[in-house]
């Protein structure tokens, strides 16, 4: 039996619960692949999966996001592929191993631009950023969009994206972020006063909520008449309260997105969409911090830490 090296949990933890063991090497059934992992990314969503967040089925294989190469299957041999699979981790065994199976439906050609290192970064984020402004926001060019949290890597994939849609940005954080025609400090600045500053008192067309919790309200105050709000996470107390006058009055439009509710062939339909960008220079990958497996549980640390502006990548040796 062919067997191959993963990274595994057997129980919920930080990071140190993690290690690395020799499994069979999977084998696909009917409609899937095999794919010889060459890049995995560390997501902060891996790290709380972990944790025990997700409720993930033990012992299990973690990691969403990855770059390879088809090696069998139901597939065309040799196809450069990125992505990011429903329930991989969770569910079912991820991406952190020397191979991976996948449904054939998932599978989406990595753009030639860029390193596996740097495809194996996009998806969760870029998920998250165009699910939340095309998909559900319906972001049209022209219009003003406001991203809360954009100092993190779903705020730079969502100002990305903006610009490449030919949006007016206005970013807010605790911390500068780079691609805005304005930036608010959360810190020092009253949100919806600046924004009615910033676009003569109308407000914006839409708010990606990257933070929420106490940022929601003041979000919530800073659109136009009509307007639409995404929420994608909460931080401290998921409750929140609003004044429900205000925002009937107002015409708010408020929209829920989860890209773990995505499914493999919504993911691949995402990422042929952002290809594209990608392939003619609009859009760009994080920076890289590659770990080889065996490392793999620094590169967790070093995600769970967090603070740096490179995201962490699992880069397995070439497998047997």
């Amino acid at each position: 039996m062919a067997t191959m090296q993963a990274l595994t949990f057997e129980q919920y933890g930080p990071p140190t619960v993690l290690a690395i063991k020799q499994r069979p090497r999977p084998e696909p059934k009917e409609g899937e692949v095999l794919v010889e992992v060459k890049a995995s990314a560390v997501n902060p969503s891996d790290v709380k999966n972990v944790a025990g967040l997700f409720k993930a089925s033990l012992p299990r294989i973690p990691g969403r996001d990855y770059a390879g190469v088809v090696v069998g299957g139901d597939g065309a041999k040799g196809q450069e592929v990125w992505g990011s699979g429903p329930g991989f981790g969770v569910a079912r065994d991820g991406a952190h191993a020397e191979y991976a199976v996948m449904p054939a439906d998932s599978l989406s050609a990595k753009p030639s631009r860029l390193s596996m290192a740097e495809a194996a970064t996009i998806g969760v984020a870029y998920l998250a950023a165009w699910s939340g402004l095309v998909d559900a926001g319906a972001l049209e060019a022209g219009e003003t969009l406001l991203v809360i949290g954009a100092g993190g890597a779903v705020g730079d994939a969502a100002i990305q994206i903006g610009r490449w849609k030919k949006a007016r940005i206005i970013g807010a954080d605790v911390r500068a972020a780079s691609g805005l025609d304005s930036f608010i400090n959360m810190k020092e600045k009253d949100l919806p006063q600046e924004i009615a500053s910033l676009t003569a008192g109308k407000g914006v067309d839409l708010v990606l909520d990257a933070v929420g919790g106490p940022m929601f309200e003041p979000a919530l105050k800073s659109l136009r008449v009509g307007g639409r709000q995404v929420a994608i996470t909460s931080t401290g107390d998921p409750r929140v309260s609003f004044n429900l006058v205000e925002f009937y009055h107002n015409r708010s439009r408020l929209i829920g997105v989860d890209t773990m509710k995505l499914t493999g062939p919504e993911i691949a339909g995402i990422l042929d969409q952002l290809r594209p960008g990608f392939e003619e220079g609009y859009l760009k990958p994080p920076q890289v911090r590659t770990w080889p497996l065996d490392r793999a549980v620094e590169a967790y640390q070093a995600a769970d830490k967090g603070g740096s502006a490179a995201k962490q990548v699992i880069v397995p040796a070439r497998a047997g």
